[in-house]
């Protein structure tokens, strides 16, 4: 009976931390909802319930901020940075994992010790080095150095799904006269799509959102990633608080649509363990 009543409070004593978690997770959003309803010009302070509401101001700042302009540019900077990053990683990690290659425990630590430096510690050589490759204030610029900064977590990230594909499937591939490359391709690849599909994800977002890499190698605000948008809300004498409460909200829709959308990837490629014959 006791065992009972301890597994039912544990229970009850889990809800009610994931309802505070819950909350903290939803409460900036809901201030800024409340901010974007506000009177445009206005100084909102706390969260109230705007009367009457304004939702015009979704409109303005969608406008205001060059938003689809902004929004296409993050889509090609998508389209240059994922495949390429996708790749690489995963070469690189089944060189290390799979295929055992000399030295790759120690270019794996390298990898690693990359996870610990930030993108700020390394804008400074990256710009001197675009800028000498004669590539700044072009897309390539972003690119370049985005596929290079994602290295380090996608060859971890890889590097785990694939030491945990037992060697018993490696050993089957090469007595069906497999080689390495199509062993990846028939036998990984396709155990692979659930990591591959969140790295991919989490890459997308990354490059979506990126703006200090965009901001240092772009000159022209109009090719840059579209986090830029927020400083079209940045004026003279001050911040127009509602307009930028609209244009972030508008900004982070793509991201948690594309969260909503893909969670079930996100839990496989979490859970992702072992296989399962």
């Amino acid at each position: 009976m006791s065992n009972v009543r301890t597994s039912r409070s544990e229970a009850w004593t889990g809800r009610l931390i994931l309802v505070v978690m819950v909350a903290f997770t939803l409460l900036p959003f809901v201030s800024m909802l409340s901010a974007a309803l506000q009177e445009a010009g206005s100084n909102p302070t706390g969260l109230s319930v705007p009367s009457p509401a304004h939702p015009e101001n979704f409109a303005t700042a969608f406008t205001m901020a060059r938003v689809p302009t902004l929004m296409g540019s993050s889509a090609l900077l998508v389209l240059m940075v994922v495949p390429a990053a996708l790749a690489l990683a995963t070469a690189a990690a089944y060189g290390i994992s799979v295929l055992r290659v000399p030295g790759g425990r120690l270019v794996f630590l390298v990898f690693l010790m990359g996870l610990t430096i930030p993108f700020e510690g390394l804008i400074t050589p990256l710009y001197y080095l675009m800028r000498d490759a004669g590539l700044l204030n072009t897309r390539p610029a972003i690119a370049l150095p985005l596929i290079a900064l994602y290295m380090p977590f996608g060859v971890f990230w890889m590097r785990a799904h694939f030491s945990g594909v037992p060697k018993e499937l490696n050993e089957a591939a090469s007595i069906d006269g497999a080689g390495p490359w199509r062993a990846l391709r028939h036998v990984h690849l396709p155990l692979a799509k659930p990591a591959l599909s969140t790295l991919a994800v989490l890459y997308s977002l990354w490059t979506w959102n990126q703006f200090l890499v965009a901001l240092v190698m772009m000159d022209d605000p109009l090719r840059r990633t579209v986090a830029g948008a927020l400083g079209a809300f940045q004026g003279q004498y001050g911040t127009d608080i509602v307009l930028l409460s609209a244009g972030a909200l508008l900004i982070m829709l793509p991201t948690i649509v594309v969260f909503a959308v893909f969670q079930k990837q996100f839990v496989a490629a979490l859970l992702q363990g072992s296989v399962k014959g």
